[in-house]
């Protein structure tokens, strides 16, 4: 349970509480700590009466909202607003999308510059997880992924593993093995948070204990099918059941996660599954529709000029 989850419980059923009383009742945990466990959860499990004084309320309701504009343009959202960036950008490996005269990537493609990941880190709450999907390392991306590495640590991320996408029985047909495989390359904003369970610990204090760490052990690698040529929206669409497993691992219910290039919405499906909300944002209009009619009445739209 988390401590925001903990504060909740604890004055659920009463007409308000005091920062004071918050603090005597977790008087383990620094007041910073409990204060800002408190301000992060505004809107979805507190809010303000006064001046030090606050009420519980029962908004578990999910949302998914969709944005119209550029995935590199974060400046519609807050500073530290964001429990978890989940996403899959277009990435520009001449090379490797082009087979002949064909073209692997029909859409527009680009390189991750550092601005890019400074505004990831901008929106991300500290300790919190950016997850990023990329290409199995070959001989034509090796320097770019290398690079990405770069850019995460100079924008105050550290990295913190990577664990490789194997999809299911899929071989492809162009003759890459690597084309088989994806890497799910995760860092955490500064020091990861505690979601990982401490048994020993645990056991010798008689109390849950967390340590620094996603929840749980990660896989050796995530085995699962990918999306059925006649079933994709998007070309280069996730599945689902890894998003979801993912966000296992790297969220709780009740938070929040950005796609900031939406694709098929596959990383929205996958967070209101698991009673999380989402916000996604995608360029092209014709994904934005097929999102639209994905989600049916469950979306909320918003449209940026």
């Amino acid at each position: 349970m988390t401590l925001a989850e903990k504060i909740f419980n604890c004055f659920k059923d009463n007409e308000s509480f005091s920062l004071k009383e918050a603090y005597e009742q977790n008087a383990d945990k620094p007041k910073e700590t409990v204060r800002a466990r408190i301000y992060e959860k505004i809107g979805i499990r507190f809010e303000r009466i006064s001046k030090g004084v606050y009420c519980t309320i029962d908004n578990k309701d999910e949302q998914c909202i969709l944005i119209e504009g550029d995935g590199r343009d974060l400046s519609m959202l807050g500073d530290n607003s964001i429990d978890c960036i989940l996403t899959d950008h277009p990435w520009l490996d001449k090379k490797s999308n082009k087979g002949g005269t064909r073209a692997f990537a029909e859409y527009d493609c680009f390189r991750y510059t550092l601005d890019d990941f400074k505004e990831k880190a901008r929106v991300l709450k500290a300790g919190c997880f950016l997850v990023e999907v990329l290409p199995a390392e070959n001989e034509n991306n090796y320097e770019y992924l290398y690079q990405i590495k770069q850019y995460a640590k100079e924008a105050g991320f550290v990295y913190y593993s990577k664990v490789s996408w194997k999809k299911g029985t899929f071989v492809s047909n162009t003759g890459r093995k690597a084309k088989n495989t994806q890497d799910i390359m995760i860092f955490s904003k500064g020091k990861a948070r505690n979601m990982r369970y401490d048994k020993k610990k645990s056991d010798l204090t008689g109390k849950k204990c967390y340590m620094s760490g996603c929840n749980g052990m990660l896989p050796a690698m995530f085995d699962v099918q990918p999306v059925a040529r006649k079933n994709k929206i998007h070309q280069s669409e996730l599945p689902v059941q890894l998003c979801e497993e993912i966000l296992e691992y790297v969220t709780y219910e009740g938070e929040i996660i950005l796609d900031s290039f939406a694709g098929s919405g596959a990383v929205g499906v996958a967070a209101l599954n698991k009673k999380r909300s989402c916000i996604l944002i995608e360029i092209l209009k014709e994904n934005i529709e097929k999102i639209r009619t994905r989600f049916n009445s469950v979306l909320y739209q918003t449209v940026l000029e």
